[in-house]
């Protein structure tokens, strides 16, 4: 049985949610300011976190960047804005996946379940693939969660190792938005949802700042992303 913590200014909302998932056989606990959340994050890690991102005091970005030194579950930020920065600094700050306010409850379901078995699904569809990935410069430990540029640790958090994973299983190929969504996300692409592509580019960034290239991710017009087979310094 997975435990979940649900943080949120709005202890009714939290209870209805509570309710709701704990119906559906999660172990439920909640906060109702950032301060909390953090201390129950360190006290007992829960597999996955809810997190406002607009909350009095400590907001969910900084809730999130305080707890990801110490915590490797699942975070699934919920947010009332849609301005594309906010996404970005979602991810940024280790944030696994998020959902737009207002949620409903099954909506909110399928993507904590989507979550959830995202490490499992993972782990039972690589154990064909080799142990290590290497792609010219680039080490890809799916075991170990690690990933190296000539030598240098490359910092990501678990959605930009899976993003970047999903890429380089199929270096040379084009994937598709549509198969990235419902692989890493559980859901279908909506034509509209530039999440996947803020993941790209962020991905892109570290890459270039472990001296790496932001062209070893190439952008197909219309089709999706490719990954170049053997990417050099």
């Amino acid at each position: 049985m997975a435990s979940i913590l649900l943080v949120d200014d709005d202890p009714s909302l939290t209870e209805v949610v509570g309710e709701f998932l704990s119906g559906h056989g999660y172990t439920i606990s909640t906060c109702t300011d950032g301060v909390q959340a953090v201390a129950a994050v360190r006290a007992a890690p829960p597999d996955l976190v809810v997190l406002d991102l607009t909350m009095p005091g400590m907001d969910g970005l900084t809730v999130c960047r305080t707890v990801r030194p110490f915590y490797g579950g699942k975070i699934l930020m919920l947010t009332a804005l849609i301005d594309d920065i906010d996404e970005v600094a979602g991810l940024e700050t280790g944030a696994d996946d998020y959902v737009r306010k207002p949620v409903k409850p099954r909506v909110l379901l399928a993507r904590i379940r989507s979550l959830l078995r995202r490490a499992p699904a993972a782990a039972a569809a690589r154990p064909a693939a080799p142990a290590v990935l290497l792609l010219g410069v680039v080490r890809i430990d799916p075991g170990a969660l690690t990933v190296s540029v000539g030598g240098a640790v490359l910092a990501l958090n678990s959605s930009e190792f899976e993003l970047l994973h999903a890429l380089a299983v199929r270096a040379g190929q084009v994937v598709s938005r549509d198969e990235l969504y419902r692989s890493l996300r559980g859901i279908e692409w909506d034509g509209l949802d530039r999440s996947m592509d803020l993941r790209v580019s962020r991905l892109r960034s570290k890459l270039g700042r472990c001296g790496g290239d932001a062209d070893w991710i190439k952008s197909v017009r219309g089709e999706g992303y490719l990954m170049v087979p053997s990417p050099r310094a």
